[in-house]
């Protein structure tokens, strides 16, 4: 009896400790941070913010093409500093504290004595959302990040010395932001710490060559240093006070007592050292580190807290609130508290003021947009719509200031990424989930013309083969571009521009432009123009519409972007119906099962390979953007049970808890969209057609969790809130019996996403 007295306390007291946990105390960071991009792990930072300030094991190594893993690698066992800026190509700024020797390059992991660099014990590590901590071994120096929107906060805190330093590392290469063109850093004569770096982003240099990325900082510190001095590379300069040029920096010393705190607050610009000054002024004057800290926790479970969900597995709960934390992550602020911010052309703009002198809307960074229809953007409309707004203004100051919509965007320059923009369809489905607060007619516009103009379009516009689409109403194939000396994605692109112009088509026929409808949805139909009978594949066409010979379903990059023709034949996500028929229904979903169990040896991806390209040759890649609807098409075939059988897989397994097994083994999280596709097949809704169609509808799987509740933005719609009750809910019971929503039987496996808005109750008996 005084055992299971003792058993009930215990209980009572996880039971108590569970109910008081928030999500952010879910949040695993470092999930899938082997081998992870850039901007994947910048802990420091807020939802959607500028500074990103974060640990990097790597950084200062850079990457060959500008999109390989590069910044903190969770096999790695030392750390080289601290950037500020963790973005899609861009970043730099590097704070670093070291004691002892002065030593003013970084070193490699494998000869850490040629630099700085410290060790450290993962023990002593912890990484939250909004705040970093952990214990630099060698130096003896505990590192601390919070941030605001705009201003990152360091503290480090020093042994007993006289040699205390903090390095500001300005002119060297950082992450995705390629080689340094020019950098400067200086003392005022208050004890700010100021300068700029420039730099040349590999994307940048692609898809708008000559252009380059700037970023500005203005620093202040809570103590006066000792000594003084600025340094380049191996080169120092004692008692100096400004430095410029590649490789230069600015280092101070110190003398501190036992466990003596030295804080930073750095405000951060793309713009200007003055609107970083100004930025640092408007959001950090009068905090603290902790008071930062503790903002940035209230931030956090703010954002995350709009989806809340009870019961499930505790490794589930963590894998649900780290890929949300992940898609909330993944683009940052590229405007200043004033509404200044980097134009394409390299000078500076200001966005529209309110009637209180506040920007009316802010601008950002992004990588592009390819795939976020199948994760992002309808996580935004479920639970963020006022970023989702945010977002599509902020695209539209690119399209009003450089002609074109720019898809993926660095400080505005044109990154496009995969050449495929998607912008138009991002647009138009706002516009069809019912957010409508941006300028209609520019929005339409620029839609408009990304998916039929081809005169005079950059090549970071994207959309390269829009022409001969318009032409034939297909992308004819070449087996080498012979502009770039690449391969050719006829394929891919084909079905990918029948898509984006399926999505504007039903936005023209809402707005009552007829001819524009006319021509987009027959564009729409351009797929089945490289459908093949024979194999009931797709398959490239040349222009004198022969399929190419030697066809290898299997096959990647011939025809096919980071894929192939297994993979793309179901990418007709606008028309999945006639798809079905043009397969068969029994064949199709025969194909389809088979796909899955063949898929599952792998993990549905690239098995344990630890890469970005493990997977595309495989008959299904969850790693990989194009793939990401298909599991739900079984909704489609009359097999439902199909869909929660599968999707239900791909939650379990491919994805992980851990450093190295988190999305699948160190495949490409691309901003969050990878979490994001988590969160959606956890709460067992997605939109197959990604907003593209005149009724966004979500088809429906089995939820994870006993219940969920997302709050909804009344300022965009009716309901409060949308819940998801699961009665007698097991991890074993994956299949549905029945659902209702708002206590009406539901026929069908989906719901439209204007009754979701409306708010209600969807309620699941499962089996």
């Amino acid at each position: 009896m005084k055992k299971i007295g003792i058993l009930l306390i215990a209980l009572l007291y996880l039971n108590s400790s569970l109910a008081q946990t928030s999500p952010i105390d879910e949040v695993e960071p470092r999930i899938g941070t082997a081998h992870c991009r850039w901007f994947h792990f910048a802990p420091g930072a807020l939802p959607f913010g500028m500074a990103k300030p974060g640990p990097s094991t790597n950084g200062h190594l850079g990457n060959k093409d500008g999109w390989e893993a590069t910044g903190y690698d969770y096999r790695d066992n030392s750390i080289e500093g601290f950037p500020n800026f963790h973005e899609f190509q861009l970043g730099g700024i590097v704070f670093m504290p070291t004691t002892g020797k002065l030593v003013t390059t970084p070193a490699t992991a494998s000869n850490s004595l040629a630099g700085y660099r410290s060790t450290f014990e993962r023990s002593t590590e912890i990484a939250k959302p909004g705040y970093y901590s952990v214990l630099l071994k060698d130096y003896k120096v505990k590192a601390e990040v919070t941030a605001t929107k705009r201003v990152a906060f360091h503290r480090y805190t020093f042994p007993a010395t006289d040699a205390a330093n903090i390095l500001f590392d300005i002119g060297n290469q950082q992450g995705e932001s390629g080689r340094v063109k020019e950098a400067k850093v200086y003392m005022t004569e208050d004890g700010r710490i100021e300068g700029y770096v420039v730099t040349l982003p590999e994307y940048i240099q692609k898809y708008q060559h000559g252009a380059d990325a700037r970023m500005y900082f203005s620093a202040v510190l809570n103590k006066k240093p000792t000594t003084v001095g600025v340094f380049r590379g191996n080169e120092i300069f004692p008692n100096k006070t400004s430095i410029e040029g590649i490789g230069s920096g600015l280092y101070l010393r110190f003398s501190t007592n036992d466990q003596e705190a030295i804080t930073i607050k750095a405000g951060l610009s793309y713009t200007s050292i003055e609107n970083a000054r100004l930025n640092l002024r408007e959001e950090a004057q009068n905090l603290d580190f902790d008071q930062a800290h503790q903002q940035a926790t209230l931030v956090w479970n703010d954002y995350l807290g709009r989806i809340n969900i009870e019961g499930g597995l505790v490794k589930d709960r963590q894998k649900f609130y780290t890929g949300l934390y992940h898609a909330l992550l993944g683009r940052g602020l590229a405007s200043d508290v004033n509404g200044a911010y980097p134009k394409n052309d390299g000078s500076i703009g200001q966005i529209a003021l309110d009637a209180q002198g506040k920007p009316q809307h802010q601008h950002y960074n992004t990588d592009a947009i390819w795939g976020a229809f199948w994760n992002l953007t309808q996580l935004w409309a479920l639970a963020y719509p006022e970023y989702y707004s945010d977002y599509i203004k902020s695209q539209l100051l690119v399209y009003s200031d450089a002609g074109w919509l720019g898809d993926g965007i660095a400080s505005s320059k044109y990154v496009s990424g995969v050449g495929t923009n998607f912008v138009g369809l991002i647009i138009a489905g706002a516009y069809m989930y019912g957010i409508r607060d941006f300028d209609i007619e520019k929005g339409y516009a620029a839609s408009l013309k990304n998916e039929l103009a081809y005169q005079n379009r950059p090549l970071g516009a994207g959309k390269d083969d829009v022409e001969r689409f318009v032409k034939y109403g297909y992308v004819d194939h070449i087996d080498v571009d012979s502009l770039n000396r690449e391969p050719s994605f006829s394929g891919s692109h084909t079905l990918e521009y029948s898509f984006s112009t399926y999505a504007v088509a039903q936005w023209a026929k809402a707005l009552g432009k007829k001819q524009d409808y006319q021509q987009l949805i027959g564009l729409s139909k351009g797929w089945e123009k490289i459908f093949d009978p024979k194999t009931k594949l797709v398959r490239p066409k040349l222009k004198n519409g022969k399929f190419i010979d030697n066809f290898n379903p299997g096959q990647p990059w011939r025809g096919f972007q980071e894929g192939n023709a297994w993979q793309y034949t179901f990418y007709v996500p606008h028309q999945p119906d006639a798809l079905v028929s043009k397969i068969g229904k029994t064949l199709f979903a025969s194909r389809l099962d088979s796909i899955f169990s063949i898929s599952q040896k792998s993990i549905f991806g690239g098995g344990q390979t630890i890469d970005a390209f493990a997977g595309l040759q495989g008959l299904y890649n969850h790693g990989n953007q194009p793939c990401l609807h298909i599991p739900w098409l079984f909704n489609y075939t009359h097999k439902p049970e199909l869909t929660q059988k599968w999707v239900r897989a791909i939650c379990n397994e491919f994805y992980g808890n851990e450093g190295i097994h988190g999305y699948g083994y160190g495949q490409d999280e691309d901003q969050g969209q990878l979490g994001a596709w988590y969160v959606l097949g956890a709460m067992g809704l997605f939109d197959v057609q990604g907003g593209a169609s005149e009724k966004p509808t979500m088809q429906l799987s089995t939820p994870i969790f006993d219940k969920i509740t997302i709050r909804l933005n009344q300022q965009y719609y009716q309901g409060k809130t949308f819940s998801i009750v699961t009665k007698n809910n097991q991890p074993d019971k994956i299949y549905i019996k029945q659902v209702k929503y708002n206590g009406k039987l539901l026929k069908h496996p989906s719901l439209l996403f204007e009754e979701i808005t409306k708010g209600g109750v969807l309620e699941y008996s499962v089996f």
